[in-house]
């Protein structure tokens, strides 16, 4: 695969395969320092006029990815949307500093993405969060309730069973963590059924790796490498369950922050995603008044509906 001219420089073709018949936005990258000298890093998306130049406004959504993606994840979606947004890295992911102490769970999280929507936005958001940054969002929206005007949780409820759907995420980056090329992890992401199109897994390969100094390509995520230590962990306490990286986000802390939320709450599942038809129902009873909406997608919505979910988010912004 070849390297792009910039970070940015996908979106026309993303635009083009989406069937988005609209100029592309521009695209910025965001940096904050966190009171512990970590970096939190973000896309901000500023739509452009018909001119062509960029329109004015400070974003009104927020995309929040899942474990083991970054903020690119969401560009068609954005795309779709044609409005101002922010899409964030949570720790760990991306452009945005490790944690230490590997505590990647919603209410840890939560600070941090509150620390950049106080930097980089002006009003109360539709707050939108897909898996691991779906329950982030509802830590958000039940601590913060000034930044949260509506919260879309995209196929993720508290408590899901980590040894159901999200077993292909651990297995996918339970293995090496360097490679020789880009091309091996597009390779190994299509044999997973990640991805979709070759030029799509290249893309997201591209956003979700970086070579290092020594020429090697390696996962920018911090999860890839949890997930590859316990691999290689001898037998013992140290493979239990509750310390995989990936069961700890899944913890059901997330039904006490939705129902501290003060914003009105949206589930977005995909029909062959994580989220099951028992699920949605244990979500209907524990919030009642919540929209659950069922989608022909799998678990990354974002990536495999992201004309439709661009649509819906926009109507719930009231713009249209």
């Amino acid at each position: 695969m070849t390297e792009p001219i910039d970070e940015f420089s996908f979106l026309a073709e993303q635009a083009a395969e989406a069937g988005i018949d609209r100029p592309a936005p521009r695209g910025e990258r965001l940096t904050l320092t966190l009171p512990d000298g970590r970096t939190l890093s973000a896309l901000r998306y500023v739509p452009a006029t018909s001119s062509g130049s960029p329109a004015a406004g400070s974003p009104v959504v927020t995309f929040l990815h899942g474990a083991g993606l970054n903020a690119h994840t969401w560009d068609t979606t954005i795309l779709s949307l044609g409005l101002p947004a922010i899409a964030i890295d949570l720790p760990g992911h991306g452009d945005s500093s490790w944690r230490t102490d590997a505590a990647y769970v919603a209410r840890v999280l939560a600070s941090d993405v509150a620390a950049g929507m106080d930097a980089w936005t002006d009003g109360r958001q539709v707050l939108v969060g897909q898996s691991l940054g779906g329950l982030t969002a509802a830590a958000v929206a039940a601590s913060r309730h000034d930044l949260v005007r509506e919260l879309v949780v995209i196929d993720i409820t508290p408590g899901i069973d980590p040894n159901a759907g999200p077993t292909q995420i651990r297995e996918f980056f339970a293995g090496p963590t360097d490679w020789a090329t880009r091309d091996e992890l597009v390779d190994r992401a299509l044999a997973f059924g990640l991805g979709g199109s070759r030029s799509a897994a290249e893309r997201g390969v591209f956003f979700n790796s970086r070579i290092r100094p020594d020429g090697r390509v390696e996962w920018k995520h911090h999860f890839a490498h949890l997930a590859a230590a316990m691999n290689a962990a001898p037998a013992g306490p140290a493979t239990e369950p509750s310390q995989d990286a990936l069961a700890a986000v899944l913890g059901g802390a997330g039904w006490q922050d939705l129902a501290a939320a003060q914003a009105p709450i949206t589930l977005i599942r995909g029909d062959r995603g994580y989220v099951t038809e028992a699920d949605a129902a244990q979500f209907r009873e524990r919030v009642p008044a919540a929209s659950i909406i069922t989608v022909s997608s799998g678990h990354n919505v974002q990536e495999e509906q992201p004309v439709d979910l661009g649509a819906r988010l926009r109507e719930l912004t009231g713009k249209d």
